[in-house]
């Protein structure tokens, strides 16, 4: 039984701020390569939430939300982890890596639950909604699209060990099915999950976004071809006095943001050209405002939804920020960097957290 393992970290949290208009972020070290992914959980009934990091150092780590202090480090790939993701109260923690595998973590313990085997590397992965989610959707390499049965009768064994459904070695997990065969044309490099259990986004390095209806499974019931690369795409939910507020998906490609409906497939609701190259993208709906990060600079820029235009300018990082997410209520923004840091930035007035 593995368990999480105690690392020296840091995390700078002796802030002085000198004036209302300067941010300045808390930053969070512990990794030693470049944060791949960034994923926050749902607010807990403790009235918590909890941040999960991926890293090209092979560990992702767990932290407090609200001030990025570690909990632990997740202990067992042997290769980097591209995506890291939080159940919805963060009861169980999946990733996905480089060494051909995605893992189902317990975020208590630091155990291991399940490995699920695959033929290359896995890029992205996704919970489905709910407290206590047994299903999960991987892609990678392969290009393609597998939904993992976590209930099915081997689904309690660690074992790595390839199993197929016939008894026979062939690299792949005997516990899942494939969504639309052959469809993609490229590298998945991000799997949505929600808030519709039924509903399932892939984003894929062929430019295109599809929308997969789980009960009829083989062909996309939605898609949308982006204008340049795939950089990140993620659902983006703000929690505001226990309410759940409109879910919008966010999809970094080129230069342009652009913003999906979380309820409705492939309705496109907005879009933003910037003067920038952005690889990663995140949205508050309730605040009017979205961040990105780019390939070619280290800054994290803040725009005006409405508009587009861009109206903040965060300095902090020291390499191309990979990726951006904002916290369950909204009121800080994560990112992650080449530089291996962790920075979280305040995005709203008043006290919070350790910002006084």
């Amino acid at each position: 039984m593995s368990s999480i393992l105690p690392r020296e970290v840091t995390t700078h949290n002796d802030i002085r701020l000198q004036a209302p208009a300067k941010v300045v972020p808390l930053t969070c070290h512990g990794h030693s390569r470049p944060v791949t992914h960034l994923d926050f959980s749902r607010i807990t009934d403790s009235d918590d939430y909890y941040l999960i990091s991926g890293c090209k150092d092979n560990h992702p780590m767990l932290r407090e939300g609200i001030n990025g202090d570690w909990i632990g480090t997740f202990i067992g790939h042997k290769g980097a982890v591209w995506q890291s993701r939080l159940s919805e109260t963060a009861s169980y923690a999946v990733t996905g890596s480089a060494d051909f595998t995605a893992k189902i973590w317990d975020p208590q313990s630091g155990e291991c639950l399940h490995t699920l085997q695959h033929n290359h590397i896995v890029r992205a992965v996704s919970f489905v909604p709910g407290n206590n989610p047994q299903l999960v959707a991987t892609g990678g390499f392969e290009k393609k699209l597998r939904i993992f049965d976590l209930k099915s009768s081997t689904a309690g064994s660690t074992d790595s060990s390839p199993v197929a459904a016939n008894g026979a070695s062939n690299g792949v997990d005997t516990r899942c099915y494939e969504i639309g065969a052959g469809t993609h044309e490229g590298n998945i490099k991000s799997i949505v999950w929600g808030p519709d259990r039924h509903i399932v986004v892939s984003a894929a390095e062929d430019k295109v976004v599809r929308w997969w209806d789980l009960r009829d499974s083989q062909k996309a019931i939605s898609t949308f071809t982006l204008d340049g690369p795939l950089g990140t795409c993620e659902l983006n939910q703000v929690t505001v006095d226990g309410n759940a507020q409109k879910a919008v998906l966010s999809v970094a490609a080129g230069k342009t943001a652009y913003f999906f409906s979380g309820s409705a497939p492939g309705e496109l609701i907005g879009k933003h050209t910037t003067n920038h190259d952005i690889v990663s993208v995140a949205v508050n709906f309730e605040e009017k405002k979205f961040v990105t990060g780019g390939s070619s600079d280290t800054w994290v820029r803040v725009y005006d939804l409405d508009d587009g235009k861009e109206i903040g300018l965060h300095k902090g990082h020291h390499g191309p920020v990979w990726t951006t997410s904002f916290s369950p209520d909204g009121k800080l923004c994560a990112t992650g960097s080449e530089d291996g840091t962790i920075k979280l930035w305040k995005f709203t007035t008043g006290a919070y957290g350790l910002w006084k």
